[in-house]
């Protein structure tokens, strides 16, 4: 069996570091989804080390599986910060360290393979555009993932646009916003979910007077409670929750990786 419509996503994140190898045509699995915990501290020398284990993992599990390798299976490794030309420029939940680190140099060694390295919601969004509720729709695409902050991704007509930093708006007195929305102040705060929906419904009203996309897709582990709070009061476009959830990352990553080496890859039938 050959591998010419796969890559691998590794999806590094503050807490874990999860990965699997990917159909690039479809968005599935074609491995089992290997997960680590993220070594503390989160420094480069320490999260490349583990990336290229798991890289190196599943390439075995491929091989034992039957699968032809290609002489170098593309990798695509989120990471949560901006990147710039494979350059960390911020970082989150990750040693500031990483801040100036060529990220694609030291990620490309440790998996000794051609590697790809994006924002973690720019990987997340392209997947869910690719592959999501939102599959095929024409127009501008704004995902936004609710977590210990916010993620956010601007795709319009298929092409990313890198490095939109949505939750770190200044609105409504706050310098940072997600630290007023994100869904970790549920917890954080001991608001319900009522009032938390309250405080995104003011965000997004505001993201779609500025921006005016046709749509919003919510992620992040609190789309699984869509139903208890959708629709936003004042939000006039549709915004649905995300489909892929916690594998959008690691399917956005192989995507966008195989594109990298061929940007015909993610559009050939299997």
């Amino acid at each position: 069996m050959g591998l010419q419509h796969a890559a691998i996503g590794i999806d590094v994140g503050g807490t874990g570091i999860k990965g699997a190898a990917i159909d690039v045509t479809t968005g599935e699995k074609i491995s089992s989804r290997h997960k680590v915990a993220t070594p503390a501290g989160g420094a480069p020398a320490d999260i490349a080390r583990e990336v290229g284990l798991m890289a190196g993992a599943i390439r075995e599990e491929l091989a034992a599986d039957g699968f032809a390798l290609p002489e170098a299976l593309p990798v695509g490794v989120t990471l949560p910060g901006v990147v710039r030309d494979g350059v960390m420029r911020t970082a989150a939940n990750i040693d500031l360290s990483w801040i100036g680190t060529d990220a694609h140099a030291l990620l490309s060694a440790a998996v000794a393979a051609p590697c790809t390295v994006v924002n973690d919601a720019d990987a997340a969004g392209i997947a869910e555009v690719a592959f999501g509720e939102v599959s095929g729709l024409p127009g501008v695409t704004l995902v936004l993932t609710f977590g210990t902050g916010i993620g956010s991704a601007l795709v319009a007509d298929g092409v990313l646009v890198p490095n939109f930093e949505l939750g770190h708006l200044e609105l409504d007195g706050f310098t940072s916003i997600e630290r007023h929305t994100a869904a970790k102040v549920i917890e954080r705060e001991g608001i319900t979910l009522e009032e938390w929906a309250s405080r995104v419904s003011r965000y997004i009203g505001y993201l779609e007077k500025i921006l005016n996309p046709d749509r919003f897709v919510l992620g992040g582990s609190i789309s699984k409670a869509s139903d208890s709070f959708l629709p936003f009061a004042g939000v006039t476009v549709p915004v649905v929750p995300a489909r892929l959830r916690n594998n959008a990352g690691i399917i956005g990553a192989a995507r966008l990786a195989a594109e990298a080496i061929d940007p015909e890859s993610s559009n050939s039938a299997p």
